[in-house]
């Protein structure tokens, strides 16, 4: 499983500081996640594209994470619009579909999306070493970095650990069914999943321990702003400013 697919590349997204991109992520996705209307999140959704024609990024990939984020968006549709009150209906039997809620259902969708997009282009174009050693520039907490830092690089490991299971029950014939046997063999799957998580967390912690792991990452390098970064979160926060008046 491979977590950090979009972090090669050399578009300007991938070499620009982590620091600057996460700052503007911020400010996008709080602005974003806050936009009312139509009108509003379009515009930040053209943001995100701009940001994706720059990364250049592997669109048969970023497509197939978009189907699967917006295949749970799609539940929003069978339930706003139902449910949303509204002067207006359109009537389909015996259900009434309000035209606000068809609205607010578009525009969360459309901030869904484009807040998932710039994640995607702004800090997957970076891999998690960076990212992680940013948020310490940031003034994160240290602990809250060491333990996202610990929770990102080893869901690689625990899916290693799922595969061989898979491929042990797959070797002594099992096949999937609706029955009482798959529902006990994904239990004991479940089970033995969480039993050597633990055992591979105790092996890794007492690694760690002997190579003097005090509880945090220390830092030896540094990064550097150059002008394009700078360049590139002025006209960022501007774009967002202009958005805002506009709207």
């Amino acid at each position: 499983m491979h977590l950090e697919e979009f972090s090669e590349g050399n578009s300007f997204l991938h070499r620009a500081d982590p620091r600057v991109k996460i700052l503007i992520f911020a400010i996008f996705s709080v602005l974003c996640a806050v936009a009312s209307g139509i009108k509003t999140p379009t515009l930040f959704l053209l943001y995100s594209f701009i940001l994706l024609l720059i990364a250049r990024l592997k669109i048969k990939s970023l497509i197939a994470r978009l189907l699967i984020a917006n295949f749970f968006i799609a539940f929003i549709w069978f339930f706003i619009p139902l449910t949303y009150p509204g002067n207006s209906y359109v009537t389909l039997g015996s259900m009434k579909i309000s035209h606000e809620g068809l609205r607010y259902a578009l525009s969360i969708t459309i901030k869904c999306n484009a807040i998932i997009i710039a994640t995607i282009t702004l800090l997957s174009t970076s891999s998690i070493f960076s990212i992680a050693h940013a948020m310490l520039h940031l003034r994160v907490p240290k602990k809250l970095v060491t333990i996202f830092f610990l929770f990102y690089r080893y869901i690689t490991v625990i899916h290693e650990e799922y595969l061989k299971i898979k491929k042990a029950i797959a070797l002594r014939g099992f096949v999937p069914k609706t029955n009482l046997n798959t529902y006990k063999t994904y239990a004991y799957i479940v089970g033995g999943m969480l039993i050597k998580s633990y055992e591979r967390a105790e092996e890794i912690y007492k690694a760690m321990l002997c190579r003097g792991f005090k509880g945090y990452f220390p830092l030896f390098e540094h990064f550097y702003i150059r002008k394009s970064d700078i360049i590139f979160g002025v006209i960022s926060i501007s774009i967002f400013i202009l958005i805002g008046v506009k709207s």
